[in-house]
């Protein structure tokens, strides 16, 4: 079970229509790392995920326009527990031509969920609050992750991302009907 940290402040998560969301956030200068900004912007993010239920949040889900995620993935069924960790400008390389469709929902959109595609594994090279350099290769529902959360730095939501809307449910709907069972995947 993950220890989930309690220091900084919780953050308002700003929903679906406010305008921080469609921007495309601003890389973090080199001169802003280790200082308290982003130090109390990366224990705020953490705080807030975890006290939204979330397995990711990015600065502009806070209404912060910098390129800063925080995520952590749960040790459950078939992938291991990774720790939650902040990224400062992340930079992406998919990994292969395949997509896997999967489910996701958005502490920004709250109460629904849908199909989206995405690439199974991802290569990663990011700093920490601190400038030094993280690279690293994720893939299952730790690339589902950080492919989120990445498109939220460039003011992209899941929805836009989807082939359809006729995935698109409630997720008390979703507990009911779908999370445990395939559903057909939209073309």
């Amino acid at each position: 079970m993950t220890t989930r940290p309690l220091d900084g402040r919780h953050r308002t998560i700003v929903r679906l229509g406010h305008p921080a969301l469609r921007q495309r956030s601003e890389p973090v200068p080199v001169e802003r790392f280790g200082t308290r900004f982003l130090r109390d912007l990366e224990r705020d993010l953490v705080r807030t995920m975890f006290e939204d239920s979330g397995v990711g949040l990015a600065a502009p889900q806070i209404a912060v326009n910098v390129r800063v995620l925080a995520y952590f993935v749960p040790g459950e069924g078939d992938h291991d527990e990774v720790p939650p960790r902040v990224l400062v400008n992340p930079t992406l390389t998919l990994v292969g031509e395949a997509t896997e469709m999967g489910w996701e929902g958005c502490l920004s959109v709250p109460g629904l969920r849908g199909l989206v595609a995405r690439h199974p594994a991802v290569k990663v090279a990011a700093y920490d609050a601190d400038g030094r350099p993280l690279v690293f290769e994720a893939s299952g529902f730790h690339a589902r992750v950080i492919q989120h959360e990445v498109d939220h730095l460039d003011g992209i939501i899941f929805l836009d991302r989807m082939n359809g809307m006729s995935s698109l449910m409630f997720e008390e709907e979703w507990d009911h009907y779908a999370a445990d069972r395939d559903l057909p995947v939209e073309v």
